[in-house]
């Protein structure tokens, strides 16, 4: 039996160190206990060859929370960036390119869309402002005829009031709309409707045409306010985010274990008391903070017989298939894009040339099969930070839309057809591609869970949709961090406000925590 601390964080992910930080700092003794040899979850760096470091899953930083940056004082921690405000490039099929930053475009020709998108662009911001707030907050219990769970209610809706008649209609008619429909009602340009598309669409179980892509929208665009330094990449990958929340929890007090797997949490008397790991130690607390996935949490680390069976259901039907893929590339020199100034190059790629296509590669998906020609979002870090890889080596990490946690035939069958599958696309906009790769790596939803164990593979631990947001995030009625299992809180991206490098799980777990305990 090791030595007792005030509260445990399973996960060395960057909510969990984030939730350790403020805890830590607040004056908690506090343990984090991560399973890897290396801290970050999904956003840590990993070898793609000898000598070469790409990002394992996230690979672009921009919904880093102000408050998590600035109050961890993550700057003076370790974090630089060495690219910031990176443009999005959709990539056109017949190398016409449209380059977007913010509400300016560059490469439309004449088009209306050069007047109608920064209107539109400026109509959606007001709205994700409204939600904004809300993302740092912890959502409200309803009906639980707590006052704050009301005044809360309430500030959310004065906000929506405050947006004036005109944009509060405009939300209420849009909010459960497709894309699709709301993009093709103010939009002409293709390209551009295709990427604006995509983001709606990134990381979730949706294509265009669904609806509620709108809100999915929204929520992303709420996510990115208030980020004054855009699409960023960090100097020495994204590890180095999960580096400096470690720096920052170091210097409050926290003590971090990397290769400490959690085996159990251990349940007294129908309380959470500590954890045992795979290697037989027991660790006591007075509480036990779970950074893994609500599923992997519960119904691994707990055990049914701990959860009654009104909650075993709800959670069950917590959806958390994953439905995007990541493949890293290695590659002999930078690649070309045919039509594209190698100015661009260090961008955010996008390949969704149209909406249509967008549609299309999701379509596959209900079929349980992957994509041919699926969506991409495309970064290549090493054109930012040359310490990634040797002199003339380059990284390239793709965002894949569309494959399916569960593939006709299985994914050991095919992977590695997958992979090329989605290279002969990439090969459609970049002809010599196929001869520069000296490596690759992909990773399907069943890899993502096994090297993240994220259940489902879903890199926001579980769909972010309207009846998975907000209140009802993982399961109504368990919003607010706390559990079934007292002493046991949740501070991961399967809680309000879901995945992303964001880090506002965390905090508002370890606020709400910090909370009741002064209420008690």
């Amino acid at each position: 039996m090791s030595a007792s601390y005030d509260i445990i964080v399973v996960g060395g992910g960057h909510n969990g160190l984030t939730c350790a930080a403020y805890l830590a700092k607040a004056g908690r003794r506090v343990l984090v206990l991560e399973a890897s040899d290396r801290l970050g979850g999904a956003a840590a760096n990993r070898e793609l060859a000898p000598g070469i470091t790409g990002p394992g899953c996230a690979h672009v930083l921009h919904q880093l929370h102000p408050a998590v940056r600035n109050q961890l004082k993550l700057k003076k921690h370790g974090l630089k960036l060495v690219a910031r405000q990176l443009p999005t490039v959709s990539l056109g099929q017949d190398g016409r390119h449209l380059t977007l930053t913010g509400k300016r475009i560059d490469g439309l020709g004449e088009s209306g869309d050069r007047e109608a998108w920064p209107a539109l662009h400026r109509r959606l911001l007001r709205m994700a402002g409204a939600l904004h707030p809300s993302l740092s907050q912890t959502a409200p219990r309803m009906g639980s005829g707590d006052w704050r769970d009301w005044l809360a209610f309430a500030k959310l809706g004065l906000r929506l009031k405050m947006l004036g008649k005109t944009d509060m209609r405009e939300f209420l008619r849009i909010v459960n709309m497709n894309v699709f429909d709301l993009l093709n009602d103010e939009l002409a340009d293709e390209r551009l409707k295709g990427a604006l598309a995509f983001d709606a669409v990134l990381g979730s179980n949706f294509g265009p045409r669904s609806p509620g892509s709108v809100l999915t929208w929204l929520y992303r665009l709420a996510g990115d306010l208030g980020n004054s330094d855009g699409l960023a990449i960090p100097r020495g990958g994204m590890g180095e985010v999960a580096e400096a929340m470690a720096n920052a929890a170091r210097s409050f007090g926290a003590e971090i274990r990397t290769d400490a797997r959690v085996r159990r949490v251990i349940v007294e008397n129908d309380r959470a008391c500590g954890v045992e790991l795979d290697s037989g130690e027991s660790v006591r607390a007075k509480l036990v903070i779970s950074n893994a996935d609500p599923k992997r949490t519960f119904l691994s680390l707990v055990g049914a017989e701990h959860l009654d069976t009104g909650f075993q259901r709800r959670l069950k039907a917590f959806r958390t298939n994953g439905i995007a893929a990541k493949l890293n590339l290695v590659l002999d020199g930078a690649p070309e894009f045919t039509g594209l100034d190698m100015a661009l190059l260090g961008g955010r790629l996008i390949l969704a040339p149209d909406m249509g296509y967008v549609e299309r590669a999701f379509d596959h998906t209900k079929y349980g099969e992957y994509s041919v020609a699926p969506a991409l979002e495309i970064i290549i870090p090493t054109l930012h930070d040359g310490g990634l890889a040797p002199v003339g080596r380059h990284v390239m990490s793709v965002v894949v839309h569309y494959a399916p946690y569960e593939l006709k035939g299985g994914w050991e069958a095919g992977r590695e057809g997958f992979a090329d599958k989605v290279v002969e696309t990439i090969a459609t906009v970049a002809p010599k591609l196929p001869g520069q790769i000296v490596a690759r790596q992909m990773l399907a939803p069943p890899d993502l869970e096994r090297e993240f164990g994220m259940t489902g593979g879903h890199w926001h631990h579980g769909d972010l949709a309207v009846d998975q947001m907000l209140m009802l995030r993982p399961v109504p009625g368990f919003a607010q961090y706390a559990s079934p299992v007292p002493g046991l809180y949740l501070c991961g991206a399967g809680t309000h406000p879901g995945g992303g490098v964001m880090g506002a799980a965390g905090m508002n777990a370890a606020k709400r925590i910090l909370a009741r305990e002064a209420s008690s």
